[in-house]
């Protein structure tokens, strides 16, 4: 779990940059199953949640460099430091993104 501050009212492009160049980069790692954002328009705040196959696969992209790269994809617009933390999925239920209305 990665959380950014975009510079005020950069949320959108943050969310741009995800869907048009993180993700499909993603997509191309070892062992990832999805991505997910969850954003605070009013905060500029973005919790992006990364899931893998396994811990070894997310610490290959670690290792790699991968990780750093994507951040840096966003650095034009972040105020302020990243912050990482890592969890362990224990439940997990899959909804269709077309079918998911994207509020909470």
């Amino acid at each position: 779990m990665t959380t950014i501050r975009t510079q005020p009212g950069k949320v959108a492009e943050a969310m741009d940059i995800a869907q048009g160049s993180m993700t499909p980069h993603a997509s191309e790692q070892q062992g990832f199953k999805g991505l997910l954002a969850l954003t605070d328009p009013e905060s500029d705040e973005v919790v992006f949640i990364s899931l893998w196959d396994t811990e070894e696969d997310l610490q290959a992209g670690e290792d790699s460099g991968y990780y750093e790269e994507q951040i840096g994809k966003l650095s034009n617009i972040l105020a302020g430091r990243t912050e990482r933390e890592v969890f362990e999925a224990v439940i997990l239920a899959r909804v269709e993104a077309d079918n998911f209305s994207g509020r909470t």
